[in-house]
Formats: structure tokens, C-alpha cells, sequence
């Protein structure tokens, strides 16, 4: 499937206005800022903080280099909103955002692309051996949310809502 940055729109930006709703003064750090459509076309106030690796793919960012390496200095406790609208499924910012001290909700969009390989980091976090995954690597390439969902369960998030079709997943969950 091709890559875009607009594709199921209308579902991830209703997703931010229900998350906006949760949320008494929002505060966003949106990782992935891109254009910054999504919260172009939201009537409502909050305040964001913007990160972009891409320069010049947008005048409204207000970091531009790696996201992640962003996210590992930035002081989380700022935000209550961390939105990760990134191709791939970002499992190392979830994990790390998890394992950090922010309280709060996450956006995620986690699309399994290509042949639908997941995160090692996922995996081993799952119990899953890098003996196991060698052996039979398309056997932990499925139901990638499924797996994303015991791993968000194991360390304390008991519901995510979201929009779920097959191997493209846009969904929130508090912290």
C-alpha cells in the first residue's frame, strides 16, 4: 500500500478531537508534525509543541530534527497529550513514554507495512526469543495490534480506543 501522509484523515482527526475533549487545558507534543494538518483543522485552543525531521516540510514546526532524540530531553511532564502519528509502528516511543513519568494520553498511528514486520524491541518485551523470531520470522508478523495491545496491557494500560482495519491502527490509551 502506498505510503501517505493523508491517508484515513478524517478518522485521525476526529480521533484528536475526542482525545481534545478528555482533556481540560490541552497540551500536545505532536512527534511527527509533518504539515501539521491534523491540528490545522481543529477548532479549539490548546497549545502545541511541534518536532519535524523533514526541513522545510513545514514553517509551523517548532523543533526540526529527530523526534525521538527530541522526546529523550524534552520534559514530558509539560504535556498531556504526546501524539505519535508515525509510518511504521513507533514502539520505541511508546515504550519509552510508558516507562517514563508523563500521565496523560498518547495518539498513536501504528500501520504494519511491507511484509509486516514488527519491532524486535516488541517482541523480546512480548517473551519471544530471538532464537523463536530467526526460526520462523512471518510467524510474529501477525496480528500486530494484537501484540502492540499485550504489551500496552503488561505494562498497565487496560483499553485503547480507536479506528482498526486490518494492519493500519489509529488509536489513543492514557497513561
Amino acid at each position: 500500500m502506498k505510503k501517505t501522509d493523508n491517508h484515513y484523515l478524517e478518522e485521525k482527526i476526529l480521533l484528536r478531537k475526542e482525545v481534545l475533549t478528555l482533556v481540560e487545558k490541552p497540551k500536545i507534543l505532536e512527534c511527527f508534525s509533518g504539515k501539521g494538518i491534523l491540528y490545522d483543522n481543529i477548532d479549539q485552543k490548546f497549545e502545541i509543541t511541534r518536532i519535524e525531521i523533514e526541513k522545510n516540510k513545514s514553517q509551523k514546526s517548532h523543533l526540526c530534527g529527530d523526534s525521538y532524540k527530541f522526546l529523550l530531553s524534552i520534559d514530558l511532564t509539560k504535556y498531556n497529550i504526546i501524539d505519535l502519528d508515525a509510518y511504521g509502528i513507533p514502539f520505541k516511543y511508546i515504550d519509552f513514554i510508558v516507562n517514563s513519568n508523563f500521565k496523560g494520553y498518547v495518539i498513536v498511528t501504528a500501520i504494519q507495512t511491507g511484509m509486516g514486520k514488527l519491532p524486535y524491541e516488541l517482541l523480546y518485551k512480548l517473551g519471544y526469543t530471538s532464537a523463536m523470531i530467526k526460526k520462523i520470522p512471518t510467524l510474529f508478523s501477525l496480528d500486530g495490534i494484537g501484540k502492540l495491545q499485550n504489551y500496552l496491557y503488561l505494562v498497565g494500560v487496560k483499553s485503547i480506543t480507536g479506528y482498526f482495519t486490518n494492519r493500519k491502527n489509529y488509536f489513543y490509551f492514557k497513561i
